[in-house]
């Protein structure tokens, strides 16, 4: 088994940056630079006209250097545009504003709900594995029962593995489809590398469990029993599915949203997507922001404080200025909004704790 080092969960930390940032601004199409060279799109062919193609959108100047795409990875990581200093203080103080002046078409001048929200969540999840959460530093490591578990899980797995190589080299061998076992073997790979980070004490542990309550429900208590034979592995998965499903989030959230305007006909599903998204970013950019100022010293009475206050005062500034409503609308908005809020983590935590005891 491959030791791990120290330093890995940092840079694995910075690299979740990195990549938030390079797949924030692809999805929000960033150019590249503003002067042109020649007289046609390279892209659509179109005569240009300007710094960009008013076709289709490509930057007039193309980079076919080693260094330039350096120079691009760079930017992409290091360089904020204005866009970006633009939004994120309208995200803050005035997220009704921003989402209401976006679904009206000021799409230039702000950073796209889906570009924030991913890398709201990439920032999160590297704070996390780096300095852990708002209330608390990182969780303490595996205990020994967890890691003699996860040992022991591994040796089965790689039995397993190995069995499964067996199968796939024999159905190469007849010319027959792979695609199951080639779906096996991902699954158990990763499996593999989660047991391999709780066995080197790297994931959390979690107190063991006396006993599994029996819900007369197959699948509920498989869960259960999954959940007491190896928690610091069910930990990982926990942690691993909210990295990777964090966008149900939003279609978790529509609903909801949709029954407090059931009655308004100038607001659609698209503009309910719009404030959820904007809202999430606000809400995962605020955990990332509290984990390190707690990492750094700052007491936990006031992060706690933040943390209780700051939701329901954002979804009131962002339900009133938004959707154009008086106080008292927004505000019983804003309690059933706080309400589904709860209800809509509750689903997701389920949702996860399915996908994560496979």
């Amino acid at each position: 088994m491959l030791a791990i080092s120290p330093m890995t969960g940092e840079f694995e930390a910075i690299a979740d940056v990195a990549t938030g940032t390079l797949a924030a601004r692809a999805i929000a199409g960033a150019g590249a630079h503003d002067h042109v060279e020649g007289s046609a799109c390279l892209n659509c062919g179109a005569q240009l006209m300007g710094a960009h193609c008013h076709r289709c959108g490509q930057s007039g100047h193309v980079h076919r250097t080693a260094m330039a795409l350096f120079h691009d990875i760079a930017h992409g990581v290091f360089h904020f545009e204005g866009r970006t200093w633009h939004t994120l203080p309208m995200l803050f103080w005035h997220p009704g504003d921003l989402t209401r002046r976006y679904v009206q078409g000021e799409r230039v001048k702000f950073v796209s709900p889906m570009a924030l929200f991913l890398f709201s969540v990439f920032l999160m999840a590297a704070t996390f594995s780096w300095v852990g959460g708002p209330t608390g530093h990182q969780a303490r490591p595996a205990t020994a029962d967890a890691r003699a578990d996860a040992k022991r899980e591994l040796v089965k797995d790689n039995d397993q593995l190995t069995k499964l190589l067996a199968r796939r080299a024999a159905a190469v061998a007849a010319a027959k489809s792979t695609e199951d076992i080639d779906e096996e073997l991902s699954d158990l790979r990763g499996e593999m590398a989660g047991l391999a980070i709780v066995a080197d004490g790297k994931a959390p542990g979690a107190a063991a469990v006396n006993f599994v309550p029996s819900s007369r429900i197959e699948q509920i208590d498989r869960i259960l029993s999954h959940a007491k034979e190896n928690p610091g592995l069910m930990a990982y998965k926990l942690q691993s599915s909210a990295y990777k499903f964090s966008w149900a989030l939003i279609p978790i959230s529509l609903p909801f949203i949709w029954m407090l305007f059931m009655f308004r006909r100038d607001v659609g599903m698209y503009d309910h997507a719009i404030f959820a998204t904007y809202s999430l970013s606000a809400m995962t950019l605020t955990v990332a922001i509290l984990s390190i100022a707690a990492a750094i010293g700052v007491p936990q009475a006031l992060v706690w404080l933040i943390l209780f206050f700051f939701p329901p005062w954002h979804m009131y500034r962002q339900l009133k200025e938004a959707y154009s409503l008086g106080r008292f609308r927004a505000a019983w908005r804003m309690v059933a909004l706080v309400i589904s809020a709860y209800t809509s983590a509750l689903i997701f935590f389920i949702f996860l704790v399915t996908v994560g005891a496979h």
